[in-house]
């Protein structure tokens, strides 16, 4: 008889520091102490607090332990498991360590991370093993594919998913079901569903996380949407370097079909309806719908013109419905909870929830799903627990290279579609970047471009060569080389880019130069009339000064730097000489070893 359940994490974050070798580490502990048929160790995906990986919960008392070591599970295994006393130290609370003790006797669901969360899309991430489709027919999988192969019309299925509100999760926000509908009618030998696993944007692991940790949603979803638009055929386009998502999606595939699930006359209802793999090589355009299905046919992932569009003339030509992860996982809960269950989440005009992946300058690096409309404050101070280090909030990023930033004066701006498109900036997938004090918005709005420009296919003029002028432009302006017209050559280049290019890809490049003009120009003059930056992070405007009040002459900063550009200098003070150090910034070259060495802080950036 089990007894007790030991779920690790296993998703991308926690795999990599190292929960295989915890999982490796409870086998052999909970061998030795003669529990194996007492105790079951279960594989999860993602739990979400991706910061304090490797994270191991125990139930039935749901003690919650993070950054465990393998040093850590022998005394959980004789502490915990066998004399029923939590390992204090190791146990997660919101408040600390000092509230360990409180916190074993209290719900991962109460603490302020999850709280305020509404777990639709990661509903079953860190609850089940991915890879046994048992438990997750056992949360209810599979039925609402039932349902609608026994108990529902194709037309039927279209009125629920419209009626729900559902969007697209991957940017653009279109209403899923009227994309359904616009599928449904066009008669052709053979129709597509293809789900948009590629997930290109910097600081996004939404999708990721849910093929990893509930990959049986995506595979129920599609089947649906088949059903709806009168398909028979699917593809999962999922970028390569997803090694764990893509393993576990294979088996899920694998199991659908032998439990009969997939294939042939699924649930007798003679609906046919098979799932492939298809592997990106990680080009950002493939993202663009019309890119990846030409990158599923064979070819360079270019982006098409339209119209056509995919609902008409998509894959292989054929009429073809694409959604992302995020989007097909809401399909099989709005089918057995219903529309109205679904729409009374979030706004009016931007129903359900969202998931984002936290990063940057947060307390609680992870994945967060929260009820559209809710504020940009709440998500950074309570549930992403704040700036680290008592830093200001400057501005977060959301939507990644194709969206902007919001400023620390719209940190009450309540998030979803319109509220977002208003201050010219976009939900994108999901990616929210936290930014503090110490960045420069100049150099934030440089990096996403490069990373743009690198991606940029090349199909289109206004993309591949507007992009890269941009991005000479604002090289030039963090190197102090720039001019006050050439902050109204960028704006007028961007406006141009976003009207002329081909796909979004190239729509949305300019959007975090347009942002950060608009919510931080005064940044771009510093740059340009005071050749400085304000953060302290564009070298080439930076000087390091010595304070020599504070140096005492120890010399750690002349014997550490790189390219002896610090040398000792004497000089006078009332009745006193007495010996210090200086920096020759011609040959400095901003490596700030010299700061970090100093314990004095003796040395300053101006």
């Amino acid at each position: 008889m089990i007894r007790a359940h030991i779920l690790i994490c296993g998703g991308t974050g926690c795999t990599s520091s190292g929960s295989q070798s915890i999982q490796d580490a409870f086998e052999k502990n909970i061998a030795e102490a003669g529990l194996t048929e007492e105790v079951k160790l279960v594989q999860t995906g993602c739990f979400g607090l991706c910061a304090l990986g490797p994270v191991v919960i125990v139930y039935p008392d749901g003690t919650f332990y993070s950054r465990v070591t393998t040093d850590d599970v022998k005394e959980i295994v004789e502490e915990h498991i066998l004399k029923g006393r939590p390992v204090e130290r190791l146990i997660y609370s919101d408040t600390g360590a000092d509230e360990a003790v409180e916190a074993a006797n209290v719900s991962l669901n109460d603490t302020m991370f999850y709280k305020s969360q509404n777990r639709v899309v990661l509903r079953n991430c860190g609850v089940i093993d991915p890879e046994n489709i048992d438990e997750y027919i056992a949360m209810d999988g599979y039925a609402a594919l039932g349902k609608v192969l026994t108990e529902m019309t194709p037309e039927e299925v279209i009125k629920v998913v419209s009626d729900s509100g559902l969007r697209g999760r991957g940017g653009g926000g279109f209403p899923t079901g009227f994309k359904w509908s616009l599928c449904a009618p066009n008669k052709a030998p053979q129709k597509y569903v293809v789900c948009n696993a590629d997930e290109g944007d910097p600081g996004a692991f939404m999708d990721r996380s849910v093929l990893e940790g509930d990959p049986h949603s995506i595979i129920e979803a599609m089947a649906i949407a088949g059903y709806a638009i009168g398909a028979t055929k699917g593809y999962v386009y999922v970028r390569a370097e997803y090694p764990i998502a893509v393993n576990r999606l294979q088996k899920a595939i694998d199991q659908a079909n032998e439990y009969g699930l997939l294939g042939k006359d699924i649930f007798g209802s003679g609906f046919d309806f098979d799932l492939q793999i298809r592997l990106g090589a990680g080009a950002f355009v493939c993202g663009e719908e019309t890119a990846l299905m030409t990158s599923i046919e064979g070819n360079r992932g270019e982006p098409r013109p339209r119209p056509p569009y995919p609902a008409v003339k998509g894959l292989y030509n054929s009429p073809t419905v694409e959604n992302n992860v995020e989007t097909f996982a809401n399909i099989p809960q709005i089918i057995l909870k219903g529309a109205d269950w679904f729409a009374s989440m979030g706004t009016e005009k931007s129903k359900g929830t969202k998931v984002f992946a936290l990063g940057g300058k947060i307390a609680h690096t992870g994945l967060v799903e929260i009820a559209m409309g809710t504020t940009l404050r709440h998500i950074i101070e309570d549930i992403g627990g704040g700036i680290p280090g008592g830093k200001k909030f400057k501005a977060a990023q959301t939507g990644g290279p194709s969206g902007g930033c919001i400023p620390a004066s719209l940190i009450d701006t309540e998030v979803d579609y319109d509220n977002l498109t208003a201050i010219g900036c976009m939900m994108g997938s999901g990616g929210l970047i936290v930014m503090d004090e110490d960045n420069c918005m100049v150099d934030m709005a440089k990096f996403f471009l490069e990373f743009t420009v690198d991606e940029s296919c090349g199909k289109c003029t206004p993309c591949r060569v507007g992009t890269k002028r941009l991005l000479e432009m604002l090289d030039n302006i963090t190197k102090g080389k720039g001019t006050l017209e050439d902050l109204d050559k960028l704006e007028e280049l961007c406006n141009y880019i976003k009207q002329n290019s081909l796909c979004g890809l190239g729509q949305t490049a300019p959007n975090p130069v347009l942002a950060t003009l608009k919510f931080f120009r005064e940044e771009y003059v510093a740059h340009v009339v005071d050749k400085k930056c304000p953060a302290g992070v564009c070298k080439d405007l930076l000087k390091f000064h010595i304070d020599m009040d504070q140096c005492i002459g120890c010399g750690m900063c002349a014997r550490n730097c790189p390219v002896t550009a610090i040398h000792k200098t004497e000089y006078v003070a009332p009745g006193h000489k007495l010996f210090s150090y200086e920096i020759d910034n011609d040959k400095c070259i901003k490596c700030g070893v010299c700061i970090g060495n100093c314990k004095f802080k003796a040395i300053d950036k101006v």
